[in-house]
């Protein structure tokens, strides 16, 4: 029968993001997220192996500057690595190397980068190693001459705006010794004149003589920071290693890819919104989870199995057996996003339902799914256009199809009582709700449903209870069990007994 959910339940408002169901999701999508680390990982090792850096050479240049101080930020040595890419200088460098290539290209060549407050580090790249070299000493040279010019031209200037101000006061001192000289044979009534030019002049005197000696220190320190501006490291090739380089651009694009592919994975799941947690396909079928089952191994694996599969497949078609022999109506699987593994489970309960007496599955799988089954004894299959009719000739066991573009009014051909077997994260919730609304309307009872890879870090529950309240009792009356479920309780075991799955073993083992 079809369980349903609770009023509680369903009035429940769902999160906009389950983080449960996102990891879940993302980790069954490693698939996706592995191979484009892969890809990137491999594309990464290309790229270093078919183009290898260019050939490259360092040198490093002790930079003094005036307005040095110990908590500078690094701003000085932030302005000689943009000066470094000017025109100017890689137009002096070029000019040295007497090479025609044009400073605007050969900008794009070389950086500069700062180690320190006052070490800059050049790097340049070129065809050969050779090349470089000379490209980062002609490089480096053109700098410091460039450093030390604005060095002595600043000097300069200041020295001659001080001594031009020098000159000025001097003039001034000049107008003023002479209006004293005039002052002096005036008389008396000038002598509170005299005093003012005396002090004008004394004053001025002080300002030329000041003026004079800033001139003079304002050229002391420029020697001292003209010989500290030097290459302190000679211009070198740079060894490149090739297992390094493909190494290190490997590990980038193994990065790259795996945070990409995570990122496609986590959007997608977002986006396809396919539940993979079994209380989430439970609630969008409305039928609890019976028991879980792993996809079943192609090829030459599929003798291998773990004995815990082998045993959750036994009690799964044990169970089956005992629905299809105590009912009278056909019981059907039907499958989404699992053709395969509803073909395997409908060909083990054929066989076990064989030595009673001749027993006919019903294939309405899309393709050959059930092409492989044993030819001869007591199990027939047949195509469903083929299909007996009535009850009559032995258990009958449909298998069908609820994916996308099903005929829902043939479904109830296959049975009237039914089992869904599903996919994780194969259908949409959308997609579940039209499952469960249409079987509804054809009348099919959902006995439950067997859940096909799900994932192993699952510890949600998968069952739906409802019943109807329990009439009140007295305190003296012993409780009894209606219909399999004490009164008082909310709660109703389903008609279908569900199948022990693999946690409830361990936990009876334990």
């Amino acid at each position: 029968m079809t369980t349903r959910t609770s009023p509680e339940h369903s009035s429940t408002a769902s999160p906009l993001l389950d983080l449960q169901s996102l990891v879940v999701a993302v980790r069954r999508r490693r698939r996706l997220w592995c191979t484009l680390a892969l890809a990137g990982f491999l594309l990464g090792a290309a790229v270093a192996v078919l183009k290898p850096p260019p050939p490259t050479a360092v040198a490093t240049v002790l930079v003094a500057h005036a307005a040095d101080q110990p908590n500078d930020p690094g701003t000085l040595i932030k302005t000689d690595a943009a000066l470094l890419q000017t025109t100017n200088i890689a137009g002096a460098a070029l000019k040295a190397l007497n090479s025609p290539d044009k400073p605007e290209d050969f900008i794009t060549q070389y950086s500069g980068a700062g180690l320190t407050n006052n070490l800059l580090q050049i790097t340049v790249t070129a065809k050969s190693d050779g090349e470089a070299t000379a490209r980062a000493k002609a490089l480096a040279e053109a700098f410091v001459a460039d450093h030390v010019n604005r060095i002595k031209a600043s000097a300069d200037a200041e020295s001659k705006a001080l001594l031009d101000q020098r000159d000025r006061l001097t003039e001034e001192l000049a107008q003023v010794n002479k209006q004293i000289g005039d002052a002096q044979g005036g008389g008396p009534k000038n002598s509170a004149n005299l005093e003012s030019l005396f002090a004008s002049r004394a004053e001025l005197t002080s300002r030329i003589t000041d003026f004079g000696q800033r001139a003079a220190e304002a050229k002391v320190g420029t020697p001292r920071l003209v010989a500290e501006t030097q290459i302190v490291d000679a211009p070198r090739a740079v060894k490149q290693s090739l297992p390094k380089a493909a190494a290190t651009d490997a590990g980038v694009g193994l990065v790259l890819g795996l945070v990409m592919g995570i990122a496609l994975a986590a959007v997608g799941a977002v986006v396809a919104d396919r539940p993979v947690l079994r209380r989430e396909i439970a609630a969008g079928l409305g039928a609890s989870v019976l028991t879980e089952l792993p996809e079943p191994p192609r090829g030459p694996l599929a003798r291998f199995q773990r004995r815990r599969t082998k045993d959750a497949r036994a009690r799964l078609t044990t169970t089956l057996a005992r629905t299809v022999r105590g009912g009278d109506e056909p019981v059907s699987l039907l499958e989404l996003g699992s053709a395969r593994s509803t073909a395997v489970i409908a060909l083990d309960l054929a066989a076990a339902l064989e030595a009673e007496g001749p027993v006919t599955v019903v294939d309405g799988l899309p393709g050959q799914q059930l092409a492989k089954a044993p030819k001869g004894g007591a199990v027939t299959v047949v195509r469903g256009e083929q299909a007996p009719g009535g009850t009559g000739g032995g258990p009958r066991i449909g298998v069908g199809s609820v994916a996308p573009g099903t005929a829902w009014t043939d479904l109830r051909h296959l049975g009237t009582t039914t089992v869904l077997v599903v996919r994780a994260g194969h259908g949409s919730a959308s997609w579940l709700h039209t499952v469960a609304r249409q079987l509804a309307e054809q009348r099919i009872a959902v006995a439950g449903v067997v859940l096909i890879d799900p994932d192993p870090r699952d510890r949600t529950d998968g069952t739906l209870w409802d019943g109807p309240a329990a009439p009140p009792r007295t305190d003296s009356e012993p409780p009894t069990r209606v219909n399999g479920t004490i009164p008082g309780r909310t709660h109703r075991r389903p008609a279908w007994t569900a199948p022990a799955t693999d946690d409830d073993s361990d936990q009876e083992a334990r």
